[in-house]
């Protein structure tokens, strides 16, 4: 790692020039707990491992009896108090006592700077993570790798990609320190993580070519990010490049491709790599046995994910709580919630305390089985122990409550949430308007939606399309168009949901002209008519016998390659059956078809 210092201009002043540092950063202090009266005589003391501190209090308590000693305690039993704190979350705690070091005189090193920037990094304030850096230069001392790549953490952890990769590229191009493979494991982390695979793959590749060389972990994080693309085709070629140069894979390696190929079905590919495993001597993990549980688990195959788990016992690899959510998970797609819940039961035997994913599976489980009676009285066991019902609890609940017309029930759950629950998202306010719009019950569904306009607590297109779906489905098209023609004035694109939703309810309301003036507009705007935009005009022009402009509109689909649904074939053979000589109207169709 190469260490650069700098050096103190002619004023005297020390300065920066390789990028810029934020101007000021707003002071974080803590108070009432400097007076502490907790006795720590015998409790703790110097060279101690921080075993005692427990608490906030603990740490500041012996702080400020470290910092009266004397001589004072060495900066690393500082450095080891403050890792103490970081570990316990108390980031800002850890800011205000190293302003308190340097208000006492206490000499400071890069260390202590550097648990300093991460404290301001984790508390999601990286702007104030480079204020620090004048204090490397005003002490002397030179800054390192670490220090860097703790503050590009930090933009990623702000989701500042270009940021990052603009310091990154500073650092590498001014020779600022040497990037070493924990820098560039950050860049390609942060950047793989956010879709930018082929960036991801070009830093690897640019490694390859330098003087810092790609190590396991390097590749890793590609061959990962290629496989969430589904592209296993190029994570594969990239373990065989591996292999070439002689650096062998793990069980990450392993991992992501098995993951990859599960998702996708593909096992003989999966049992190729397994038998490779056992020549490199690497083991499959409960980790690894987990997701072939659970891509056979989305395609049906949960007796032979059973098997799998059963396998993996007799390998000496116990299943976790991830195993048997997702062994609970397929049998609840199957419908087979009596044997889901005997998963449940028997994870419970082995002393496996369930947590919320397992809860809100089988609710979903019993909800989609339209057994209310189950679904609540699990929401209700979850609701008087730990883990407490989150927002995906909530949601499921409500929606399946709504499903089969509790909605007395739905509001209590509702009121309950808002009450000691988490805050509703955009999910829970989506499916309370689907909910009231259901059963006719527009009044309080626009009343709600005024109460989330006023607080403007939802800007989502997905929002405004359950509104405009639920006035048109209970013949409020006035109203609807009257939301719709305010999107604009918001800020808000329509998407293909939303104008499919209007030419739906014009269509059903026989305003037809209406109708294909939105598709027209629909285009004019770059939305782009899909295939259940035209199925649902088509529709329209059908169900009031306007053959002619039906005919355009079929050619107009299949110049598009689009199909009918199962909507519009029913009604045509209709047509057709009262009329066969639409059949004759519409020729290009009638061609299509025979052929």
């Amino acid at each position: 790692m190469r260490r650069i210092s700098l050096h103190r201009p002619r004023n005297g002043i020390p300065f920066i020039t390789f990028f810029d540092i934020y101007p000021s950063c707003s002071a974080i202090t803590i108070r009432g707990h400097s007076n502490t009266s907790i006795s720590v005589k015998g409790k703790f003391g110097v060279n101690s491992n921080f075993e005692n501190v427990k608490c906030l209090d603990d740490a500041l308590t012996l702080f400020h009896q470290m910092v009266r000693m004397k001589p004072l305690p060495s900066l690393v039993e500082f450095s080891k108090l403050y890792k103490t704190m970081l570990n316990m979350k108390h980031y800002s705690a850890v800011v205000s006592l190293f302003g308190e070091m340097q208000k006492s005189y206490i000499q400071i090193d890069g260390f202590i700077l550097s648990i300093v920037i991460n404290s301001y990094c984790l508390m999601r304030r990286v702007d104030c993570g480079f204020s620090v850096l004048p204090i490397y230069l005003k002490s002397g001392i030179p800054f390192n790798v670490v220090t860097f790549n703790t503050l590009i953490r930090g933009f990623f952890a702000e989701n500042k990609v270009k940021d990052a990769v603009n310091l990154f590229k500073k650092l590498a191009k001014e020779k600022i320190c040497e990037p070493n493979e924990v820098m560039y494991g950050t860049i390609m982390n942060g950047l793989s993580k956010r879709g930018h695979t082929q960036k991801t793959l070009s830093l690897l590749r640019l490694m390859e070519v330098g003087k810092t060389k790609p190590n396991i972990n390097n590749y890793n994080i590609v061959i990962d990010a290629l496989c969430k693309d589904r592209n296993l085709d190029a994570a594969i070629n990239l373990l065989n490049e591996m292999k070439q140069k002689v650096i062998p894979p793990d069980i990450v390696t392993y991992n992501s491709l098995i993951d990859g190929l599960c998702k996708l079905g593909q096992w003989e590919k999966v049992m190729t790599l397994f038998s490779e495993m056992r020549n490199f001597n690497i083991y499959p993990d409960v980790h690894t046995f987990t997701m072939v549980i659970d891509g056979l688990c989305k395609e049906g195959k949960v007796e032979d994910a059973e098997e799998v788990m059963r396998h993996t016992n007799e390998k000496g690899v116990e299943p976790n709580i991830f195993t048997y959510n997702v062994i609970m998970d397929g049998y609840c797609l199957r419908g087979q919630m009596d044997r889901a819940r005997s998963i449940f039961d028997f994870m419970i035997d082995k002393s496996i305390e369930p947590d919320n994913i397992c809860y809100n599976v089988l609710i979903n489980g019993y909800c989609k089985k339209k057994n209310l009676a189950e679904a609540m009285q699990m929401f209700c066991e979850i609701s008087q122990k730990r883990p407490k019902p989150n927002m995906v609890t909530y949601n499921t609940i409500l929606q399946g409550l709504f499903e089969v017309g509790r909605i007395g029930s739905a509001k209590q759950v509702f009121a309950e949430m808002l009450s000691t629950g988490p805050i509703p998202d955009l999910c829970t306010h989506t499916t309370l308007l689907n909910g009231y719009f259901k059963y006719g019950l527009v009044e309080e569904a626009m009343s709600y939606f005024n109460k989330l306009e006023i607080k403007r607590l939802s800007t989502d297109i997905g929002f405004y399309n359950a509104v405009i779906n639920g006035l048109c489905k209970n013949g409020e098209l006035d109203k609807a168009h009257t939301i719709f023609e305010k999107l604009s004035i918001m800020g808000l694109l329509p998407n293909s949901r939303t104008y499919n939703t209007m030419i739906t309810g014009f269509c059903l309301e026989g305003l037809l002209d209406e109708a294909k003036a939105m598709l027209r507009k629909m285009g004019d705007n770059g939305c782009l008519p899909n295939e259940v935009t035209y199925n649902v005009i088509v529709q329209g022009f059908l169900r009031y016998s306007k053959i002619s402009e039906m005919s355009t509109f079929m050619k107009e689909m299949a110049g598009k390659g689009f199909s009918f649904d199962a909507t519009t074939t029913e009604l045509l053979i209709n047509v057709i059956r009262k009329n066969p000589s639409v059949l004759d109207m519409i020729p290009h169709f009638h061609s299509e078809n025979k052929k």
